[in-house]
């Protein structure tokens, strides 16, 4: 048995970022390094000299290295307590060596079930059984072993080392970083297995409408905010372990003052809208209702008819964009009378980044965003809202709609025009506030309705948002008219199509009301309501 003098850190890693420096200076320090596998050989190329855990436990890796460090030996020597008599005793008999240091991380299980296509034996082999035991070993026995579970932990290490042992805080810290890192890979395993569904050598199961009997959500801190929604609340923003490219989190911020938590629920929302359009789309979103959108052959034009859906509401609004943000949109965002908190776009062309981070009165303070995967189409997942005492979960409303479900209702059909902007509407209005009124034509926003207790009193304001653009534009509306007079008030404003869930009681009276006033309506058979 060697000196108990000889300090010992065991390394096995599956994310290698930064480890051969932070494992060169241990080893200039005076540690033994005892690894396996890949890790030993990383090390080994890097010129470092390396005790195999096979030849310190005198045990082979077996299995295919399923079997490589769960040995008395190596959880002997996480767990031995030297300064107890009878732990000393044990250990000596045994020939186990104290070991001062455990740096490990574990197989990327997250990572692998998000790709698309991996089966479930391709997940299960993902499930790290060595690396989370000898995690806990370390963490449980932090009075006498320092864990490093992350490469961000590793300069912090080494400058407490140089000082001497690791002082118990800093041991302490470390401990509670890496339970809360276990408890969060097991929770996405059992989260994993719970939405299995297929048998081996199928594709993984995606979890949708499961629900299980107890969930548990681990999620972790990106950012602290300024403040909530408004300055006397404390906010922070936290993301899913292997969140979508898709998504709020995987946006990457090149430009501007912080975000706000109305940014980033106003940016939810936007996002949530573009990836509805497959042409060149620009949606204005204020207080997470669009009072503009658009679609056109250029973004740049898309932006301009979006913005004037409602200039007045404009200001100091959040932008979501389709397509790489061009130069001839940046023009258009640069103009004197426009002003943004925040942009979002799959990309930035370089002159347009210069454009907007140059130019406009408001250019140190704008947030732009890039997202790559904003126009990725996600699987439905769960929508999570919290009430007291509880949560509330349900899919998303993100499956598209089955044209083929559709039914004409009325004595007139629509025209090839107002097919295409009740098709736009009806896009729309899934995304506004219920009770949500939707008024469109030739591919723009013109007047929108949102989050009143009454369905006729969105139609009013839609129509005074309108105005004269009302005539010949279409309505959407995100549940049934309870009663002709929202018909009868869209008709006064000049609709011409109407696009509606039906369902109600008085539908006939609806349908009536179009063929008096010559419309035309169209009754999807569902309701978008967004509370």
């Amino acid at each position: 048995m060697s000196s108990p003098s000889v300090r010992r850190a065991l390394v096995s890693v599956s994310d290698k970022t930064g480890l051969a420096p932070f494992v060169k200076e241990l080893a200039v320090m005076g540690f033994e390094i005892l690894s396996t596998g890949g890790t030993a050989r990383t090390l080994r190329d890097a010129g470092i000299t390396v005790v195999d855990v096979a030849a310190y436990t005198g045990a082979p890796e077996i299995l295919e290295g399923r079997v490589k460090t769960l040995h008395p030996k190596v959880h002997g020597g996480l767990l031995g307590r030297p300064d107890l008599p009878d732990d000393a005793r044990q250990m000596q008999e045994q020939g186990i060596e104290p070991i001062e240091l455990v740096v490990v991380n574990l197989y990327p299980f997250v990572e692998t079930i998000s790709r698309p296509g991996v089966t479930v034996p391709e997940a299960i082999e993902q499930i790290d059984i060595g690396g989370p035991s000898m995690i806990r070993s370390a963490a449980k026995n932090h009075a006498y072993v320092g864990v490093v579970t992350h490469h961000s932990q590793y300069d912090r290490v080494l400058e407490a080392l140089r000082s001497g042992p690791l002082p118990e805080s800093l041991r302490r810290e470390l401990a509670a970083a890496a339970f809360e890192m276990t408890a969060r890979y097991d929770r996405a395993i059992a989260d994993y297995m719970a939405g299995i569904l297929q048998q081996p050598g199928e594709e993984a199961a995606t979890t949708s409408a499961a629900f299980p009997s107890s969930l548990n959500l681990s999620l972790t801190r990106k950012a602290s905010l300024r403040y909530g929604e408004n300055p006397h609340q404390q906010a922070a923003f936290y993301v899913e372990a292997g969140a979508a490219s898709g998504t709020l989190a995987a946006a990457e911020q090149i430009h501007g003052k912080e975000l706000s938590y109305n940014n980033l629920l106003d940016l939810d929302a936007a996002m949530g809208l573009v990836r509805e359009f497959s042409e060149p789309a620009a949606v204005v979103i204020k207080h997470n209702n669009p009072c503009g959108a658009a679609i056109a052959t250029s973004l740049a034009e898309a932006f301009r008819n979006a913005y004037a859906g409602d200039p007045v509401s404009a200001f100091g609004s959040i932008l979501a964009f389709n397509k790489p943000l061009d130069l001839a949109t940046a023009e258009e965002l640069c103009l004197p009378d426009r002003f943004v908190e925040a942009i979002i776009a799959p990309d930035f062309d370089a002159d347009a980044l210069t454009a907007l981070t140059t130019r406009p009165k408001w250019k140190q303070n704008v947030r732009l965003l890039r997202c790559p995967g904003l126009t990725d189409r996600r699987p439905v997942s769960l929508d999570y809202r919290r009430v007291s005492g509880g949560l509330l979960v349900q899919d998303r409303d993100e499956a598209g709609d089955n044209e083929a479900d559709w039914k004409v209702v009325t004595e007139r059909q629509p025209t090839e025009k107002e097919w295409a902007d009740l098709r736009f509407a009806w896009k729309i209005a899934r995304h506004v506030k219920s009770n949500a009124i939707v008024f469109a034509r030739e591919g723009s926003v013109v007047g929108v309705g949102a989050g009143q207790m009454s369905r006729l009193d969105s139609v009013h304001m839609a129509a005074y948002k309108a105005q004269e653009r009302s005539r010949g534009a279409v309505v959407a509306s995100d549940a049934f008219f309870p009663f002709r007079d929202g018909v009868d008030e869209a008709a006064k404003a000049g609709i011409t199509a109407a696009i509606q869930p039906g369902g109600s009681r008085r539908d006939e009276e609806a349908i009536a009301a179009c063929n008096e006033h010559g419309m035309t309506m169209v009754f999807t058979g569902r309701r978008h309501f967004r509370h």
